[in-house]
């Protein structure tokens, strides 16, 4: 038996109601996401609205289990309970009754160009207009300053943040930018948005950035998601990392290094560029470095 079709893939479930041109979020976990921007975006619409699955994909033909191992639970002298990894497409009702979809799970392994078919013909068959995602991105900024973000997508007109300061780069791919391309290449709207997080705050659960990550998705879609949770949560980590940097001389110096890097760029009003008139811009491989280590130290604390 050979490998699957992309569309045997998933299985949309029975009963699927007309959806008039919905939106599609997608987070596939395991990629880069720095201050777990876009899985506390996740967590906080599927906690705050009304939701249910749709379509469930076959993971069997997707993931390396030797690679990432599910857990079981051992109690005495038997096994107990799986956790099995799901990848799963929820319809989702906002605050005002407009449905839309978000796609949820671990990032396929393998079979990238199936699974984006699959996604694709999903798209097609639901009648999609705009495929969204989110997450964060370690940066040289303080949390002292407004968080910014790098927003890209299929069509110039469909963006309206600034320009990113990256200039044109290599960084190791994900399976939801190769989407975005695949997405772009068959004439689908896709924008996505890579929120910027202290890179000192990185490894942590950073809800400030996932504000700005809820507002901006909230911006491009017209979508009505309330954040007050969200902003509660932000409110008390922001004081609890006030606190932290309070009572360490060397971190209150590393921030106060940054803000004035910050400074010196927003009083450049001729640059695009998050660093300082005498700081170089990181080169592609550089950048791609960064992110390597990154999604390294990842993979270690898994």
């Amino acid at each position: 038996m050979g490998p699957l079709r992309p569309e045997d893939l998933y299985r949309l479930e029975d009963g699927l109601p007309e959806l008039d041109r919905p939106v599609l979020l997608h987070r596939l976990e395991g990629f880069m996401d720095a201050g777990s921007a876009g899985r506390l975006v996740r967590d906080h619409i599927l906690e705050t609205l009304e939701h249910r699955v749709v379509a469930t994909f076959e993971l069997d033909e997707l993931i390396d289990y030797r690679a990432r191992r599910p857990m079981m639970s051992f109690d005495g002298d038997h096994w107990e309970s799986y956790e099995k990894p799901e990848l799963l497409l929820h319809l989702v009702q906002d605050s005002v009754g407009q449905s839309f979809l978000l796609l949820d799970g671990p990032e396929p392994d393998r079979a990238w160009d199936r699974f984006t078919t699959a996604v694709q013909q999903l798209i097609e068959r639901l009648g999609v207009r705009l495929s969204v995602n989110v997450h964060g991105i370690p940066m040289g900024v303080p949390h002292t300053r407004p968080i910014g973000l790098t927003a890209h997508g299929t069509r110039p007109e469909l963006l309206s943040w600034p320009k990113s300061p990256f200039g044109k780069v290599q960084v190791p791919g994900s399976a939801a930018a190769l989407l975005e391309l695949r997405l772009g290449e068959a004439g689908h709207d896709a924008i996505g948005f890579a929120v910027h997080v202290p890179h000192y705050l990185a490894q942590s659960s950073y809800p400030t950035a996932a504000v700005t990550a809820l507002e901006t998705l909230i911006n491009a879609t017209g979508l009505a998601i309330p954040g007050d949770a969200l902003r509660e949560a932000a409110a008390e980590t922001d004081k609890e990392i006030a606190a932290q940097v309070d009572g360490s001389d060397e971190v209150q110096k590393v921030v106060r290094a940054l803000e004035q890097q910050y400074d010196a760029f927003t009083g450049a009003a001729d640059r695009e560029s998050l660093l300082a008139e005498d700081t170089p811009m990181p080169t592609a491989e550089e950048l791609a470095a960064q992110f390597e280590q990154f999604l390294a130290e990842q993979d270690g604390e898994a």
